[in-house]
C-alpha cells in the first residue's frame, strides 16, 4: 500500500435496516498515516471491500484495529481481520485498541483464541492518548451516550486535527471536547426527531448542523447513514448546509477517499 496520508470510507451505512439490506456498504473505514494502516469499526463485510478496493487493501499489512464500541455494525469483522494480518496466527503482529466491553462480559466480540495472535491488546479509556507507533498516535473522546461503552477517535498529523465523532446521542460537552477539529466526521443516523422511534442514542441532522455549526472545522464529513437520512438526500443537505454555515461539508460514499496533510 501506497504511504500516504488518507481516510478511505470503505462503507457508509448506519442504522440496522441500512445494513441489512446492504443499501450502503457496512465496512470499516481504512485509515493510513505516516506509512502506518489502521482500520476502524471494522463493521460487516470489511473484509469483502477490502479485497475489491481499488487499489486492494492488503489486510496482512494493516498494523493496528481500532473499535469504538462493541455494536455489530462496528466490530462484526473483528475476529476475521485478526486472523487475516496474523495469517492465521503465523505471524504475532498488529494492535487491537478496544474498550474494556469488546473484550471482557457476556457481549465481548473479539474470539478469546484470536487474542494471543495479536502482538498487543489496548484497552481504551475516556480522554486518553495512545500509541500506534512513535509517529502516530490518536486520542479518545469523552465517554459518549450510546448503551455501550462508546468512544471517539482523534487522530493528530503534525497539528492538523482529524476527528471521529462516532455513535452518540447530543450531548453538551462534545462541542468543548471535539474543539480544534480541522476535519470532523460524524456518524448521523437520522434526519430529524421521530417520535415513533423513541429515545435514539444517535445524532440527528440538526445534532450535526449545530455541532458543526459551532466547531467550525476546515472540513465536516457526514457519513453513517441511517434509512430516513439516505431518503432525506443527505448529498443534497450538505450542499445547503454548506453555503449556510461557510464550512466545506460533504457526505460521505462508499469508496471515497480524503487526502491528509
Amino acid at each position: 500500500m501506497e504511504n500516504s496520508n488518507f481516510i478511505k470510507f470503505l462503507g457508509t451505512a448506519g442504522g440496522r435496516f441500512v445494513v441489512a439490506k446492504q443499501l450502503r456498504s457496512s465496512a470499516g473505514t481504512f485509515i493510513s498515516i505516516k506509512g502506518k494502516n489502521i482500520m476502524l469499526d471494522p463493521g460487516p463485510g470489511t473484509l469483502v471491500r477490502c479485497a475489491k478496493s481499488r487499489p486492494p487493501i492488503d489486510v496482512s499489512k494493516i498494523d493496528a484495529i481500532i473499535l469504538t464500541h462493541a455494536h455489530l455494525d462496528h466490530s462484526n469483522d473483528i475476529n476475521v481481520l485478526i486472523d487475516a494480518i496474523t495469517e492465521g496466527g503465523l505471524k504475532k503482529r498488529g494492535v487491537l485498541f478496544a474498550p474494556g466491553d469488546c473484550l471482557s462480559g457476556d457481549d465481548a466480540v473479539v474470539l478469546k483464541y484470536l487474542r494471543d495472535y495479536l502482538q498487543e491488546i489496548t484497552i481504551l479509556r475516556a480522554s486518553s492518548e495512545y500509541r500506534v507507533d512513535e509517529e502516530v498516535a490518536f486520542k479518545t473522546s469523552i465517554k459518549h451516550k450510546h448503551g455501550v461503552e462508546t468512544y471517539g477517535i482523534k487522530f493528530d498529523i503534525d497539528g492538523f486535527k482529524i476527528s471521529f465523532m462516532v455513535d452518540t446521542k447530543y450531548f453538551a460537552e462534545l462541542i468543548d471536547d471535539y474543539a480544534g477539529s480541522d476535519i470532523l466526521i460524524l456518524n448521523v443516523v437520522m434526519d430529524k426527531r421521530h417520535p415513533e422511534y423513541g429515545n435514539v442514542l444517535h445524532l440527528y441532522y440538526d445534532d450535526a448542523a449545530n455541532i458543526i455549526k459551532a466547531i467550525r472545522p476546515q472540513k465536516a464529513v457526514l457519513t453513517h447513514f441511517g434509512m430516513t437520512m439516505l431518503k432525506a438526500k443527505p448529498w443534497e443537505l450538505v450542499r445547503e448546509l454548506s453555503d449556510k454555515l461557510g464550512v466545506n461539508v460533504i457526505a460521505a460514499s462508499d469508496g471515497m477517499r480524503i487526502e491528509l496533510v
